[in-house]
């Protein structure tokens, strides 16, 4: 694996992505562990959007590089990447969320470095 070069670091108190009905809907049809996860994959997408102008992320994937680290209201992925503009990068997050895992209550994510796309089939990424 690759050094973990962190290009940004950015914390929030409340992330509000998900302050969404009909989004609420759909998430309180899945089980509450992969709410989770659903809820904080989105609330970094969205949030990296409003904040980083030099992306346009599509598609977070949590697992990418190791295994996530679940507890009751919080949701951790170490070894996440991202694609943005047809590009993967890596991608660090912790997430807590309240006990319905509809929205983040605090989010911190670490941009990492541009995966080579030699790389790509490696670890199931793709355009």
């Amino acid at each position: 694996m690759a050094a973990f070069i962190v290009l940004m670091q950015f914390g929030i108190p409340t992330a509000a992505a998900l302050d969404n009905g009909r989004l609420d809907r759909q998430l309180l049809r899945l089980d509450p562990k992969t709410r989770l996860e659903q809820t904080c994959d989105t609330e970094v997408m969205f949030l990296i959007n409003r904040t980083e102008k030099a992306y346009n992320v599509d598609k977070v994937i949590a697992y990418t590089f190791g295994d996530t680290v679940i507890s009751e209201d919080g949701f951790q992925a170490p070894g996440a990447a991202f694609r943005s503009r047809g590009k993967w990068y890596r991608l660090s997050y912790d997430c807590m969320t309240g006990p319905r895992h509809l929205n983040a209550l605090t989010l911190h994510y670490n941009i990492g470095e541009k995966i080579p796309r030699e790389q790509w089939q490696n670890y199931n990424l793709y355009d």
